[in-house]
């Protein structure tokens, strides 16, 4: 149990970090040649051959390095283990590429506009980016990064091709209770039931008319006197991750991006074609659809926000000091008060219950919470009340909320029924490493592989040297 969730952590993690600290590391030191002749020989410093790609010895210090710039403490991982991960990362990318498994171009250079535009401004300008990755200029630099992200994608692609399709039944996870976990049974933290009631100030109809003329102004000066879209969306717009991109972002008809009425205007429009202002919950905005290429539509946009009156504010904190003061006096429940004042969509319907995203149970453990949640619930007793607090998110600026604690589950070892989800998650994430354990067998028997050197005497976990064939 302890090495199947230890190989399960080590595997999660590198998939988060991977996107955008491996290309950080792979451009800083190096990229792996992608390809070898036909001959397979045997050149210095090649630590492995996989199909049509090559694993360097040096490959596994930069895999080192790359999780230690992640924050990842890599002291308990062996040089083995980490060989291993490159040798699983290859064949993935090989098998992706012999199965066609689709990948989106456009995503792929729309993360790398971002990684570069972030690097940039990180160290100061382009000019400087490029000559600190010895670059020529900074199409090389893109086209090197496209590739370190497109391998990246396409490794991703393949193992989400194999753990994507598969379910548990409540049998499976029973039985994997009774046979696996039984035994062992896993110890599960101090848990919490949390629950929010959220007042976000009112937005004046005089504020939101004025953003709406400031955004027909935008345009009618792009149409009118040929001004930049690009540079107003630099100059001008709200969303902070498109606009160092020039508010650019590509759209794919055939995938759910952006909320439903982004999507619905910038589809409607023609090449060259400039949106009128309209409204999502992100606030205020105009749309250029700049190019269509088949189902995919670069676009740009403009975001503004209406500014929140200092009334506004102290209207809202009055509010909820209102709704605060009646739920201690017991003239109303957590959740008829959620229901009937937050404004908050995805919790008000449920009592302001908060639903943790890891498994969408109510309940989140205490040790894993997040810093900020964490620092506002942490001296609540269960049932008691949060003084007001004053917070934000991406969309709004300011917003008043209290909070409370619905329940409290002390430490305790697994019980099936109170920590079915729970259960479920590790039986399905169990069942999900067999099937990669299953497809990795299969593929290394029918790929070629050639491990070089003293790595051959490692303790794989997979067959790599193909019993003695390699």
């Amino acid at each position: 149990m302890h090495s199947t969730t230890e190989h399960l952590k080590f595997m999660t993690k590198s998939i988060i970090l991977t996107p955008i600290v491996f290309c950080f590391i792979q451009l800083m030191f190096g990229q792996t040649p992608p390809m070898v002749n036909d001959q397979r020989q045997k050149i210095d410093g090649v630590a492995a051959v996989i199909g049509d790609f090559v694993v360097l010895d040096s490959d596994i210090d930069r895999q080192f390095l790359m999780l230690q710039a992640g924050g990842v403490d890599t002291k308990g991982i062996a040089r083995c283990e980490m060989f291993g991960k490159l040798l699983e990362d290859k064949l993935y990318i090989h098998h992706a590429i012999q199965d066609s498994l689709e990948i989106s171009t456009a995503d792929i250079r729309d993360q790398v506009d971002m990684q570069i535009n972030a690097y940039a401004e990180q160290i100061g300008s382009m000019d400087k980016l490029v000559e600190f990755y010895k670059k020529d200029n900074e199409q090389e630099l893109r086209t090197e990064m496209y590739e370190l992200n497109k391998n990246n994608t396409m490794s991703l692609k393949m193992r989400e091709s194999i753990t994507d399709v598969i379910e548990i039944t409540p049998d499976e996870v029973s039985t994997y209770f009774k046979t696996v976990l039984q035994n062992d049974l896993p110890l599960f933290g101090t848990e919490l039931g949390v629950a929010q009631i959220v007042v976000i100030p009112e937005v004046a109809q005089e504020g939101k008319q004025k953003v709406i003329d400031r955004l027909y102004e935008f345009k009618a000066d792009v149409i009118e006197n040929g001004a930049s879209f690009r540079t107003k969306a630099v100059l001008y717009s709200e969303d902070i991750p498109s606009r160092r991109n020039g508010g650019k972002y590509t759209l794919n008809k055939t995938r759910p991006q952006m909320v439903k009425e982004f999507r619905e205007v910038a589809f409607s429009l023609q090449e060259g074609e400039i949106s009128d202002p309209f409204e999502t919950d992100f606030g205020y905005h105009i749309v250029y659809l700049e190019k269509v290429r088949g189902q995919e539509y670069d676009i740009r946009h403009i975001l503004l926000r209406p500014e929140v009156t200092q009334e506004a504010i102290n209207a809202a904190k009055t509010k909820i000091e209102r709704v605060r003061e009646r739920l201690i006096n017991g003239e109303l429940t957590f959740e008829e008060a959620a229901l009937e004042v937050s404004d908050e969509k995805e919790t008000k319907y449920e009592g302001g219950r908060l639903r943790n995203p890891l498994d969408r149970s109510y309940s989140f453990e205490l040790a894993k919470m997040e810093p900020e949640l964490y620092a506002q619930i942490q001296n609540l007793a269960e049932g008691e009340i949060s003084p007001v607090l004053r917070d934000q998110d991406r969309v709004n600026a300011v917003k008043f909320k209290i909070v409370t604690v619905t329940q409290r589950m002390d430490e305790h070892e697994a019980d099936f029924n109170r920590d079915y989800l729970k259960i479920k998650n590790l039986a399905l994430q169990d069942k999900q490493i067999r099937a990669i354990d299953k497809w990795q067998k299969e593929k290394i028997r029918e790929t070629y592989i050639k491990i070089n050197g003293d790595l051959r005497d490692c303790d794989f976990n997979s067959d790599w040297l193909q019993n003695g064939k390699n």
